[in-house]
C-alpha cells in the first residue's frame, strides 16, 4: 500500500465539500424536517400476515381508509403476505382499534388475518422518548469533549467535536433528504457512530502527537500527512471489516434492522472520511506544533 499519499494538499477542497454538505444537511433538517416513526410521533404499529397471497397494498389501504383512522401507512414487510401498517395516534390509546381493524380487514379482504405484532405508543410517551433521545446524544457529545479535553490539548478537543458534529449532522441530514424514518434504533446507531468516529479520530491524533515530538522540524501539515499515512492501513482494514458486517445486516437482517444498519454504514463512511479530512485540518488551522505539547507539559509540571 502506498504510504506517501499527499492528504494535506486535499485538505482545503475536502473542507469546502464538507462545509457545503454540512450546511445543506442543517437546512434540510430545519426546513424539511425529519420523518419521525411511531416511537417519537405516537401511534400504532401492526405487523400482520394474510393467508391470501393475492392481496395487494391498495386493497388494505382502502379498507383502512374507510375506518377514518387518519394517516395510515401500509407497506410489504418480509415474506409474501406480510404487511406493516402504521396508524397515526388519535387518542391516548389505540388498543380498542385493533379488534375493529382486524374485523374490517377480514371482511373486506376475504382472508384470514394473523396479527403477528402490535405496538402502541401514546403521545406522552413518544414525546418523552424523543426528549430522552436528544439528551442521550447531547450527553455523549459532552462526555466525549470532556475526555478529549483531558486526554489531549484543547486544539485536539475542538477538532474532535467538530468531526463528531460533522458526522452526526450529515448522517441525520441524509435521513431527512431521503425521508427515512427516525426511531429509537436510529438514535442507537447515532450514539454508536459517535463512539466509532471518536475512536478513528483518537488513533490519528495519538499518532500526530507522537510525531510532533519525534519530528520537531516538520510543520503540522507534514506531520498530519505522515501520521495519516502511518495509520491508513489500520483505518481501512477496520472500516472495511465493519462495513462487511453492516452490509450483511442490511441485506439479510430484515426490514426492522435496515434503518439501523443503513445509518451505521453512513456513519462508518463519514466517520472514516472526517477523521482524515476534518479532524486533522483543524490542527493546521490552529497552527499546532511541538511547542503546543511543550506548553501543556509545562503547565502539568509543578
Amino acid at each position: 500500500m502506498n504510504r506517501n499519499i499527499d492528504f494535506s494538499s486535499k485538505f482545503r477542497s475536502a473542507n469546502i465539500l464538507s462545509l457545503f454538505i454540512f450546511i445543506m444537511s442543517v437546512l434540510f433538517i430545519l426546513f424539511k424536517g425529519l420523518n419521525y416513526g411511531i416511537d417519537f410521533k405516537g401511534g400504532t404499529l401492526i405487523e400482520l400476515r394474510a393467508d391470501n397471497k393475492n392481496i395487494n397494498i391498495s386493497e388494505i389501504r382502502s379498507s383502512l381508509n374507510s375506518m377514518n383512522l387518519g394517516d395510515v401507512n401500509v407497506k410489504e414487510f418480509g415474506k409474501e403476505g406480510d404487511y406493516l401498517i402504521k396508524v397515526e395516534q388519535k387518542t391516548e390509546s389505540n388498543n380498542q382499534l385493533i379488534p375493529e381493524i382486524k374485523k374490517t380487514l377480514i371482511n373486506n379482504l376475504n382472508a384470514e388475518i394473523n396479527f403477528r405484532r402490535v405496538e402502541n405508543v401514546g403521545p406522552k410517551v413518544s414525546s418523552e422518548l424523543l426528549q430522552s433521545g436528544i439528551i442521550a446524544i447531547s450527553l455523549s457529545l459532552i462526555a466525549m469533549l470532556f475526555y478529549i479535553w483531558i486526554r489531549f490539548e484543547w486544539q485536539f478537543s475542538v477538532g474532535s467535536i467538530i468531526a463528531l458534529f460533522h458526522d452526526v449532522i450529515i448522517t441525520i441530514g441524509i435521513f431527512s433528504v431521503l425521508s427515512l424514518e427516525i426511531n429509537l434504533s436510529i438514535i442507537a446507531s447515532v450514539l454508536t457512530i459517535v463512539g466509532y468516529s471518536m475512536n478513528d479520530t483518537v488513533v490519528i491524533y495519538d499518532r500526530i502527537r507522537e510525531n510532533l515530538s519525534k519530528h520537531t522540524r516538520l510543520n503540522i501539515s507534514e506531520t498530519a500527512n505522515l501520521s495519516i499515512n502511518e495509520t491508513l492501513s489500520r483505518t481501512i482494514i477496520t472500516s472495511l471489516t465493519t462495513l462487511l458486517a453492516l452490509l450483511s445486516i442490511y441485506i439479510l437482517g430484515g426490514e426492522i434492522l435496515k434503518g439501523f444498519s443503513f445509518a451505521m454504514i453512513l456513519g462508518v463512511l463519514i466517520g472514516t472520511y472526517s477523521s482524515i479530512f476534518v479532524a486533522a485540518p483543524v490542527l493546521k488551522f490552529f497552527k499546532v506544533s511541538y511547542k503546543t505539547l511543550e506548553k501543556k507539559e509545562e503547565k502539568i509540571v509543578p
